[in-house]
């Protein structure tokens, strides 16, 4: 009897959790290009960049897309988008070469504002404001690459104070979300040969690091791949994994909590996730990674999968309201709740 009544609770809370879920409406674009780079602006303007020199713009939730390559450069990988409207935005590919480009009329045409070396390779773009951002590159001579613009993405230069880096330690361009910043500072998470926490205060201009040794770390495919901000928690969620082993769920998630504590999930995402961002109403955060997506409500503790799809990238809009999703094949796709 206990079995019995023990798989009854089960349906109903599988029953009860399939009804409060979310869903993608699904989008293909008229491109084929793996798009890891996107950023919304709401429910109806989204911007996605990937594979190919592939830039998009949606201006009417979806229905179409404008597309093209930027400058001909169809052999770069443009993983990183910052848009700022529906005219104006940055991309930042992820190396060879590793150049940042700007639109002012909806791409349009694309100005190059800045480029690197030949062993640079750009992992996430962020910005506090509109005039204000950074982009996050992996480490050169064992220091982390840091750029910062305080003109919109006009001009770029190198923050003076740049962190150390571990022999084999990298930073994760799947989804341009390894780095997320606001008005105190900055902070970027890592992997490969060891997973660790890096944070940057505006106000003293210095930096701190602390290891993550509950993220699974050691190989080049494994760390943390994306993290978010719950302004109103104070706290970060951070998920990843090993991308070689995408069903494997051990080590692929933590929560650093207000007071900075760290709390394991007690049941976290479905497998390897490369992307993660939070809603801020209803206050759920969405995970996103190859074989499918998953949804928590408390904050990162509890994980639910909610859809067999598989993208790379999930950004939310400035308002914090409205989510868009990028994947491979042109696969683009909007929340539903």
């Amino acid at each position: 009897m206990k079995g019995i009544l023990t798989g009854v609770g089960i349906f109903f809370w599988a029953a009860l959790s399939f009804a409060q879920q979310p869903h993608w409406k699904n989008f293909q674009a008229p491109v084929m290009a793996s798009l890891r780079g996107v950023s919304p602006i709401s429910d109806q303007i989204c911007w996605a960049s990937g594979s190919r020199g592939t830039w998009l713009r949606t201006e009417d939730g979806g229905k179409s897309w404008h597309t093209g390559t930027v400058l001909g450069l169809d052999t770069v990988d443009f993983r990183s988008i910052h848009a700022f409207d529906s005219q104006t935005a940055v991309l930042a590919s992820a190396g060879q070469p590793a150049v940042i480009y700007r639109t002012v009329d909806g791409g349009n045409s694309w100005q190059k504002v800045h480029q690197e070396g030949k062993e640079a390779f750009f992992d996430a773009i962020q910005f506090v404001d509109e005039q204000r951002g950074y982009v996050l590159g992996d480490p050169i001579g064992g220091k982390w690459m840091v750029l910062e613009t305080i003109d919109g993405g006009i001009s770029w230069r190198s923050l003076s104070s740049l962190p150390d880096a571990v022999d084999g330690e990298a930073a994760f361009a799947a989804s341009s979300s390894s780095l997320v910043v606001d008005g105190e500072g900055l902070v970027f998470a890592t992997g490969g040969s060891i997973s660790r926490l890096h944070r940057y205060s505006f106000s003293s201009q210095s930096w701190a690091v602390r290891g993550l040794p509950e993220i699974i770390q050691g190989a080049a495919s494994q760390g943390v791949f994306a993290l978010s901000l719950i302004a109103k928690a104070g706290s970060l969620v951070l998920v990843g994994g090993d991308y070689l082993l995408p069903e494997v769920s051990e080590g692929n998630s933590l929560m650093i909590l207000s007071k900075g504590e760290s709390k394991i999930p007690t049941r976290g995402p479905f497998g390897y996730r490369s992307g993660v961002a939070y809603l801020q109403e209803p206050g759920w955060l969405i995970a996103v990674g190859p074989d499918g997506s998953d949804f928590t409500k408390d904050g990162g503790n509890h994980w639910v999968p909610f859809s067999s799809v598989g993208y790379h990238a999930v950004k939310v809009t400035a308002s914090g309201n409205d989510i868009w999703a990028s994947g491979s094949n042109g696969r683009l796709a909007k929340l539903v709740y």
